[in-house]
């Protein structure tokens, strides 16, 4: 099958197929997992509150045994939060969430049906049974990966949870407290009560039962919950094995050509899934239940529909939401021609063609006169494939990368390999500028001041990965080390060279020109003001200094309503948003190498055009 798709039949192909599925699939367990949590509030409120009115049942429930009606509260108090957990499982079809909502809707209705004497919230638990019954070929999903360290997260949560929620019960009772205790002493009856002792709150009546029931029941749902995190199976996420990267490496060596982005498929962070025929293959990380894919498929175009259809597949089995950042022209028409799912430009990439590149003519003054400056000062530069460094320079190289970060998050994940000098990667480049100063005689860096690293495109060209400098260098480091590589492209058999990935680079340079209307200029307004936290702008420009050609790049997703959750998981794999847990908590992961800080694309640390 040919990756060249016409024009007008790429853009109406995912239509028609989107028009001929009818329903979502998803929209069953949407509804169900939206029902499951309002008959988890339903079974919580009929826990917590006192029942409002004496029913039909009230002379039944008179002759059930004394502790029935407390230990009901509490059953139908622990069920409603369970359920109110499990909602989120049901929406993404996890058959393990399925499974324990059908033994928690009985128990809920019982409950209710003993202390509240609730016929109406018996029929709702009933008819959310009946449904999850009917429809439980849906819920089918795999479960997500994990570690126990959602045990502590589980603990913290449920502790706060039940904190607060057991300031409710306390509460709940206002004519039936003795005396006129303070939030402190309900606080501290509150915290008793989790551990199953009597606090300081008395009560009148067997009111007191329910509310210790009911504490007792919410301490022990925390406890359990997180035991059973803590002491289940890893089942920890994908990562690339030896057998996978020597597969990849064998289709970058035939194919690698035809994607700058191809090389960072090998970041070891990353798993990958494999076409039938193994000619091709879509390498992925899962954030956040979005199963992130990054550039094209790798391999053979005519194999790329049997990769992208595993990958399909995967996420379908696991009910993650999929999703490609930074693929071409060619990959998005095919992911969607062979998905139905929608694409949406993205940004352009920077590609500088190294016989069209001269620092002669007007348009290059800047760059020109900003490196001639640099090299008067005594800077030099080397420019080197990485299997021509001896050992102690590349650890100095490796040392000064990770001291010289900009940030405390190491940030990378769609354009950044992770590493530096690994031997597998000798043809990587690397241009480094020195300066000989008396001062340094004591550095770890000796005279090294700034650092480039470029991984191969294929048997010709070459992608920026990282650029770090030493905060004390003067400024211009990246243009010199930039006009350097470029410069040292002939002898090193280089013909192209990627540069960074500049995001809306066409919403930029349209709004700045005369004519543009209203609503353009109010984007890139917008683009710019962005431009403070996060490097739109400034990327721009810095790439439009080189003079480069611009290559669009595409996210490729499901439907606009994903597109919130996409972007934060993007956000999350990038680095710029950290939702793991506090150093002195985190393992040390001795397998994985320092990784680049990234914007959506490559990082670099650029103090003179800063506008992450």
């Amino acid at each position: 099958m040919s990756a060249t798709v016409d024009g007008d039949k790429s853009v109406l192909v995912p239509r028609v197929r989107r028009a001929l599925r009818g329903p979502r699939p998803d929209a069953v367990p949407s509804l169900v997992g939206t029902a499951c949590a309002f008959v988890g509030l339903v079974d919580v409120a009929a826990g917590v509150f006192p029942r409002f009115r004496h029913s039909r049942m009230h002379a039944f429930a008179e002759v059930l045994p004394g502790a029935t009606g407390p230990f009901a509260a509490a059953l139908s108090l622990s069920a409603g939060v369970l359920l109110l957990l499990l909602a989120h499982g049901l929406k993404r079809h996890k058959r393990r969430a399925w499974r324990a909502a059908v033994i928690l809707l009985p128990a809920g209705a019982a409950a209710q049906f003993v202390y509240r004497h609730s016929v109406v919230g018996v029929l709702l638990s009933l008819a959310l049974l009946a449904l999850l019954l009917r429809h439980r070929g849906q819920f089918a999903a795999l479960p997500d990966p994990r570690s126990r360290w959602r045990a502590l997260a589980n603990f913290v949560l449920m502790s706060a949870g039940s904190l607060g929620l057991g300031l409710v019960v306390v509460s709940a009772h206002p004519g039936k407290v003795v005396g006129s205790p303070s939030l402190t002493d309900r606080l501290e009856h509150v915290i008793y009560g989790l551990f199953g002792f009597e606090g300081p709150v008395d009560y009148a009546g067997r009111v007191s039962w329910t509310v210790g029931y009911s504490l007792g029941a919410l301490g022990l749902l925390t406890a359990v919950t997180t035991v059973y995190l803590a002491f289940r199976p890893e089942h920890p996420a994908a990562r690339l094995t030896e057998d996978d990267e020597r597969r990849l490496r064998d289709l970058l060596a035939v194919h690698g050509g035809r994607d700058s982005l191809g090389h960072f498929a090998l970041r070891r962070d990353k798993g990958v899934v494999f076409s039938p025929s193994g000619k091709a293959a879509v390498c992925y990380r899962v954030v956040s239940s979005v199963m992130l894919a990054s550039g094209d498929p790798i391999g053979d175009v005519e194999a790329w529909p049997g990769a992208i259809e595993r990958f399909m597949d995967e996420a379908k089995a696991h009910s993650w939401t999929p999703a490609v950042m930074g693929c071409s022209e060619t990959g998005a028409e095919v992911w969607t021609r062979e998905t139905g799912l929608d694409a949406l430009e993205l940004g352009d990439e920077a590609v500088v063609d190294v016989a069209d590149f001269s620092l002669a003519g007007r348009a290059m003054r800047n760059v020109r006169q900003m490196v001639k400056r640099i090299e008067r000062g005594g800077y030099e530069t080397r420019v080197r494939r990485a299997r021509d460094l001896t050992d102690d320079e590349l650890e100095r190289i490796r040392r000064a990368a990770a001291d010289w970060r900009g940030t405390d998050t190491e940030r990378g994940f769609s354009m950044a390999l992770g590493r530096i000098g690994d031997p597998a990667d000798g043809e990587a480049v690397i241009a480094t500028a020195h300066k000989a100063d008396p001062n340094d005689a004591d550095s770890p860096y000796g005279d090294l001041k700034a650092i480039i690293h470029f991984v191969p495109w294929g048997v010709d060209g070459m992608s920026l990965e990282l650029m770090r400098r030493d905060r004390s260098a003067d400024p211009g480091m990246n243009e010199l080390l930039i006009v350097a590589s470029l410069q040292a492209a002939p002898a090193l058999k280089v013909e192209r060279v990627s540069l960074n990935f500049a995001m809306f680079r066409s919403a930029l340079a349209r709004g700045e020109k005369i004519g543009a209307g209203p609503v353009l200029r109010l984007w890139r307004g917008l683009l710019v003001f962005l431009s403070r936290w996060f490097q739109i702008e400034s990327l721009y420009k810095f790439n439009a200094k080189f003079r480069p050609r611009w290559e669009p790049r595409f996210v490729v997703f499901r439907n606009t309503r994903d597109l919130p959750r996409i972007g934060f998981a993007a956000m999350q794999a990038e680095g710029f948003v950290n939702v793991s847990l506090p150093r002195p908590f985190t393992r040390h992961r001795p397998d994985r190498l320092p990784r680049p800080c990234a914007h959506p694309a490559r990082h670099h640390e650029q103090p003179e055009v800063r506008a992450a």
